[in-house]
């Protein structure tokens, strides 16, 4: 790991305590001499000048720091990613399976990175998806889905050029293990452990019944083929997306980079499993 020396900060601006949790990351981080790097919303609600759009902070830091919920953790996770740098993300929000640290462990779980404790560094695989020219880095799930109004889905699935699989279904989820735990979960999907080289494949309410989920290798090259007449889209990391034709094909494989995602010190993976699913509770 780099030596960190300059911390960016990613908000979601209207979740409660927010402001509080700030001040009391910037004034530790002030003591301790760091240089902080600020997104607009951030500096906004302090009301400090020099904040910067949310997509230049990752190029600009050595480490991101996220107060909020998943989904502002999952809009910066393929910026960072690209940029190698880690991401520790504090919960503000719900469930918080990336944003896993509790804001009382903030200070002690910053300073231990700061530190460079390296083992709290949890590598977490990302997923490349293309279409044409254009392509998509995502740490959860690349989902194919057909409008609100719109007929079943017809998606073609070939694994390595070998076609698998015809599927009829509302949809369908490709994720990482990292995304195991999120819509794939929802659909039925198995939970995998994060470091494990894999892919998941999860239809969505499939007409098919016999079409399961399955777990492929990592190495794996997958295409999809959308035969639709209407309304299809894809999205990624429920953050970006873009509608499909009805002949488009999609590739997804892995992708060439990871996200380094910063882990608690005072809990494993089972841990957050058991804490978040309620498991014997």
């Amino acid at each position: 790991m780099n030596r960190i020396e300059r911390i960016g900060i990613i908000v979601k601006a209207h979740a409660p305590g927010v402001e509080t949790v700030l001040r009391d990351l910037l004034s530790h981080l002030g003591r301790r001499r760091f240089t902080c790097r600020l997104e607009r919303a951030a500096a906004d609600k302090l009301g400090l000048p020099g904040g910067l759009p949310r997509e230049e902070i990752p190029g600009q830091v050595d480490l991101v720091a996220v107060l909020g919920g998943d989904g502002t953790l999952l809009a910066i996770a393929h910026l960072a990613a690209r940029a190698g740098v880690p991401v520790m993300g504090v919960n503000l929000g719900r469930l918080g399976f990336l944003t896993e640290i509790p804001v009382p462990e903030m200070i002690q779980t910053l300073d231990e990175i700061l530190d460079g404790n390296e083992s709290l560094i949890s590598p977490r695989m990302m997923l490349e998806a293309s279409r044409g020219g254009e392509s998509w880095l995502c740490l959860n799930d690349i989902v194919i889905n057909k409008g609100a109004l719109a007929r079943m889905l017809h998606v073609t699935i070939r694994i390595d050029g070998e076609a698998i699989a015809e599927v009829r279904a509302d949809g369908l989820i490709v994720s990482t293990p990292t995304g195991s735990t999120a819509y794939a979960l929802s659909a039925g999907g198995p939970i995998i452990q994060p470091q494990l080289p894999a892919i998941l494949l999860t239809p969505i309410c499939p007409h098919t019944l016999t079409f399961r989920p399955m777990v492929i290798s990592a190495r794996a090259r997958v295409e999809l083929r959308v035969q639709a007449s209407e309304e299809v889209f894809l999205s990624v990391d429920g953050q970006r997306g873009t509608p499909l034709s009805g002949s488009d094909t999609v590739e997804i494989a892995r992708a060439p980079c990871q996200l380094k995602l910063v882990r608690s010190p005072l809990r494993g993976y089972f841990d957050l499993l058991k804490e978040k699913l309620s498991w014997g509770g």
